[in-house]
């Protein structure tokens, strides 16, 4: 049987969970939500640092910059532009300092070289591919409605039939819609 205290004690312990519970959720999402905080000489030292964190992309996030990565590398590639621009190095310096370590996939923009032209190149390639065939094929529909273009005959469309095989198919046309004396009729059946 319940009891008043018994019923009691478990408020308590239900209400002392939920407040650790509320505890823990709450300083996991404070730590979570450290900010970077970066002490610049200038404001153009910070617009650089801005404009290269969301240039280079982050090794580990695959389509994220290192502005909106959280992963330990990005924070440490964040710590390592901050120290090159606090040294007084530039954007190309900087940029070189990465692609040195990580190739050419840190950067959103790649250089143009051998290695890189499928990127450079064949996206605007497919696109004119692409525009000019659409081209040719409303060209060509509209060509085909004006009746400007003369559809080649089919190799295996029927061709029209010679003087005697019309004749020979009109006298078997006439035999079959001729009476037929082959057939029995009704009295001769009884």
């Amino acid at each position: 049987m319940i009891t008043w205290s018994s019923l009691r004690a478990l408020i308590v312990r239900l209400r002392l969970l939920g407040a650790s519970l509320l505890a823990a959720m709450v300083l996991s999402v404070a730590a979570h939500a450290a900010i970077d905080v970066y002490e610049f000489d200038s404001p153009q030292q910070e617009a650089q640092y801005r404009g290269l964190i969301e240039e280079l992309r982050c090794p580990k996030c695959q389509n994220q910059n290192l502005a909106g990565s959280d992963a330990p590398i990005a924070q440490d590639l964040k710590q390592k532009t901050y120290d090159l621009i606090k040294e007084g190095r530039s954007d190309a310096e900087i940029r070189s300092y990465m692609q040195d370590r990580y190739g050419d996939f840190i950067s959103y923009r790649p250089p143009v070289r051998p290695s890189t032209w499928i990127l450079w190149f064949f996206p605007p390639l497919l696109l004119v591919l692409l525009l000019i065939g659409w081209w040719w094929r409303t060209k060509r529909q509209q060509r085909e409605a004006s009746g400007a273009v003369s559809i080649t005959p089919d190799e295996d469309a029927p061709k029209p039939l010679s003087a005697s095989e019309r004749a020979e198919l009109d006298k078997l046309l006439a035999r079959s819609s001729a009476p037929s004396t082959d057939t029995p009729s009704k009295e001769d059946k009884q």
